[in-house]
């Protein structure tokens, strides 16, 4: 299960963290960018269950990228969400520059409550930073009984990542969609991916981990294939996964996100996505005992479907994470062993600088033994 879960090809040497001690390092590392305690342990949860569940694109490894950013004052990791109707009846949550992670925490949230009284809701996220998996916050609406739609958009000025279908150079960002549903007795059914290939934390996980990555990803920046990370960094871009659908996918969502709810203006521009967060109660449609055998009676189905060649059982999304997430726990994550020396380099105050940076700003690094450099004043760009 790890090998279909990871997209890095070429990792030798890993080191295995508990997750309760990784979660305090990532915890460390935040409150020392000035998150509250508050915050801090919330987006260490989300990052720890984020590898936990074998998704290293948007785990721990990106609290180098998210160290670096506060030190360049691209958002403002002190910042907490605020919700509010804007005048026109909409519901948003401004995330004032600060961790989308905490945002869509509180989107969700509020789009609960909306959804008991109307039968669904919507609730716009904007002005914030990076997001995480947001999977995770359309399971956690699943299981509130909402079938639950996120689309995330809006930074094309920013970050030219992925090519249109019939482009040799990026134009999108990674636009991403999550869909969860309630299943059976073993959870939530959730659909996390982004309109590109892979995901841009792909870039970074490969970089980070000395890595290359698997056939059909990325191009370089003559538009030729490669699997060299440092070629995508170059100039490079993502492919639209599944050719025009993905395309198609990633052009709605950013004309959602930029046109409808952007252009993201907090405290740089273009750096994070604007996302719509869509809740709707599945027991208005039927109660909630039928609902449950009657979605227990399709995963039956396609569970008992024999495997192909190299494949030891069909899995359904959401679950297979899960089954990882309880394996991780009782044997350790996996970290590979150049992105482990990069996190406890953090975590002992040494800085780590940015070697290179991709195009959706995930920045790989190395140890420089100094001091941080002092902290710049974060404001707001109008």
């Amino acid at each position: 299960m790890t090998e279909r879960l990871s997209k890095l090809v070429g990792v030798e040497s890993f080191t295995r963290v508990g997750h309760q001690e990784l979660k305090e390092l990532a915890s460390s590392v935040l409150r020392s960018i000035d998150c509250t305690a508050e915050v801090a342990d919330e987006v260490s949860e989300h990052l720890v269950e984020t590898d936990l569940a074998g998704i290293a694109s948007h785990g721990t490894l990106r609290l180098v990228q998210y160290v670096e950013h506060a030190k360049r004052c691209l958002f403002t990791p002190s910042a907490s969400p605020t919700v509010s109707m804007n005048e026109h009846g909409a519901w948003i949550v401004n995330g004032h520059g600060g961790f989308g992670i905490s945002a869509m925490n509180l989107a969700v949230k509020k789009g609960s409550e909306l959804m008991l009284h109307t039968g669904m809701a919507t609730v716009a996220v904007v002005n914030c930073g990076h997001s995480g998996r947001i999977g995770s916050f359309a399971e956690d609406g699943a299981r509130l009984g909402a079938l639950t739609i996120i689309i995330g958009g809006g930074s094309h000025e920013g970050w030219k990542q992925v090519a249109p279908y019939g482009g040799a150079k990026g134009r999108l960002p990674t636009n991403p969609y999550a869909f969860g549903i309630p299943g059976d007795d073993d959870g939530p059914v959730v659909l996390d991916f982004a309109t590109a290939a892979a995901a841009g934390g792909w870039i970074v996980a490969a970089q980070s981990a000395g890595a290359m990555l698997p056939d059909g990803l990325i191009m370089d920046q003559e538009g030729q294939a490669t699997n060299d990370p440092d070629k995508y960094v170059s100039g490079g871009s993502l492919l639209p996964f599944g050719g025009p659908k993905g395309y198609g996918m990633g052009l709605l969502a950013e004309i959602l996100g930029f046109a409808l709810l952007g252009p993201f203006t907090q405290p740089v521009k273009g750096l994070g996505l604007n996302h719509m967060v869509i809740m709707i109660d599945t027991k208005r449609f039927r109660g909630p005992d039928a609902f449950m055998a009657a979605s227990k009676a399709v995963l039956d189905h396609v569970r008992d479907c024999p495997p192909a060649q190299g494949f030891d059982a069909v899995e359904i999304p959401g679950h297979r994470e899960r089954a990882h997430a309880a394996k991780l726990r009782r044997e350790g994550v996996p970290i590979p062993a150049q992105t482990w020396q990069k996190l406890r380099a953090l975590f002992e105050g040494k800085e780590v600088t940015a070697e290179k940076e991709t195009n959706d700003g995930g920045d790989t690094g190395h140890v420089v033994e100094e001091p941080r450099a002092k902290r710049c004043k974060l404001e707001p760009v109008n």
